[in-house]
């Protein structure tokens, strides 16, 4: 009687034979890499998403004609020596941006009222606030 045959199995067909334990040090450093991604994403999204140095919300809009819309909002701001720009819009029935302006709010209180009146290329049915900064363009400086 002969023995029996081994026989070999086809390659690719039952997947790859198993891998070698990864070493401790990786095991242990793999973890602690992901907490530290894990703490700069908190930071960077507390930053962007916590309070904010300064804002703004619209307090009254009027159209005034088919060109035009006045829109008056407040500022609060966490510096208020320092000069800012808030950027107010317009838009349209249906949802268009027709007016886009920057408006240039001096150093003062640190709570402020400002209006301001854009022109428009359609007809306004609201006016509002987009948002503020402290990064002023050198056009609107007054220094």
């Amino acid at each position: 009687m002969t023995g029996v045959a081994q026989r070999t199995l086809p390659e690719g067909r039952y997947g790859r034979q198993a891998r070698k334990p990864l070493p401790k040090w990786l095991r242990w450093s793999l973890p602690v890499v992901g907490v530290l991604v894990g703490v700069v994403v908190a930071l960077v999204a507390y930053q962007n998403l916590g309070n904010q140095p300064i804002e703004a919300k619209q307090s009254a809009f009027e159209v005034l004609d088919d060109q035009s819309v006045e829109v008056t909002f407040e500022v609060v701001r966490d510096q208020p020596d320092k000069p800012a720009v808030c950027v107010i819009r317009a838009r349209s029935d249906d949802g268009d941006e027709t007016g886009r302006r920057e408006v240039l709010i001096p150093p003062g209180r640190s709570t402020t009222f400002a209006t301001s009146t854009m022109r428009t290329s359609k007809r306004p049915v609201t006016g509002e606030v987009f948002g503020c900064s402290y990064q002023v363009p050198v056009y609107l400086s007054t220094r």
